[in-house]
């Protein structure tokens, strides 16, 4: 067990190395609110995933392996959302407020309203999907996800039954999805551009991330290699940098230019979302903790 001093330590510590580097690091870029350092907000969790903020700034995330979604409300206050969540995994906040949640007990996507579940995929092509891992949801209502194959220990197939691992696109209101890249080795964190121009996707065995164009009917063109690591999930701040997980949290500007790193003093950092009444408040799920960081960008999604 860590000590809270020692955890208090590498937070200081940590605080400096992000807001005292070289000229063009992210502290001078002024993406970090002044004075602020990564705040603990708990440690209760097994491991933690899938943030997503909904438009009053309340943030919805999982504890994947206890079937669990929480929910750190714009205000600061922690408090347990929904009990068996179908193993959900990651999440976005539709505009209609619901939950839409990559549920892979069965590898299904459900819609979460106000507790009730829909089912809106359970299958690919009548196959079993290998389990929806990260989503994101275009302007048009369409949803974007990556499906991975990481065995489940609640699961009794032992294989996929699809061989390769992709990502699909599933239109608003459709009933099968569209591949729209099955060419990645594992792909796992995605978000796109609130204008819906540009979608991202990591292929964390491969640690690469790519940059796609979105075309009109949904499928991707001209994949190009942004950044030269992998990522667990991602998101996208006001001025267009990206911000991908793993071992902290490192930050790409809309150039693909490194910008630096936010040392996380957890074995590692799942996923990632701007949160708060203002959106300023970086959610940074990490493994067993949860972390939050003020920020003066503000978020996108």
């Amino acid at each position: 067990m860590i000590k809270f001093s020692h955890v208090l330590a590498v937070l200081l510590l940590s605080n400096q190395l992000l807001l005292a580097q070289s000229s063009d690091d992210i502290a001078a870029l002024n993406l970090v609110q002044k004075g602020a350092s990564l705040v603990q907000v708990s440690k209760q969790f097994t491991f933690t995933e899938g943030p997503a903020v909904d438009k009053k700034g309340n943030i919805f995330f999982t504890d994947q392996p206890n079937d669990k979604i929480w929910k750190y409300s714009a205000n600061g206050k922690l408090s347990l959302f929904m009990d068996k969540t179908g193993r959900s995994n990651g999440l976005y906040v539709d505009k209609k407020g619901r939950i839409i949640a990559c549920a892979d007990e069965k590898n299904e996507l459900w819609a979460i309203d106000k507790g009730k579940v829909s089912v809106l995929l359970d299958n690919i092509k009548g196959l079993k999907a290998n389990g929806p891992n990260d989503l994101w949801i275009d302007p048009k209502g369409g949803i974007y996800f990556t499906d991975p194959y990481y065995q489940r220990d609640y699961w009794t197939r032992k294989k996929p039954e699809i061989d390769k691992q992709n990502v699909y696109y599933l239109a608003k209101g459709a009933k099968e999805v569209i591949l729209v890249d099955g060419d990645l080795k594992q792909p796992n964190g995605i978000v796109g551009n609130p204008d819906g121009k540009y979608l991202f996707v990591a292929d964390i065995r491969d640690s690469k991330t790519y940059r796609y164009e979105i075309q009109g009917d949904g499928t991707l063109a001209n994949r190009q290699l942004f950044a030269p690591m992998g990522s667990d999930g991602m998101t996208l701040d006001n001025q267009g940098n990206l911000y991908l997980t793993g071992k902290g949290v490192t930050i790409y500007n809309k150039e693909g230019k490194k910008l630096g790193n936010i040392p996380v003093p957890s074995n590692w950092v799942g996923n990632i979302c701007f949160g708060g009444k203002d959106r300023k408040t970086l959610f940074i799920t990490a493994s067993e903790s949860i972390y939050t960081l003020q920020m003066q960008v503000k978020g996108v999604e």
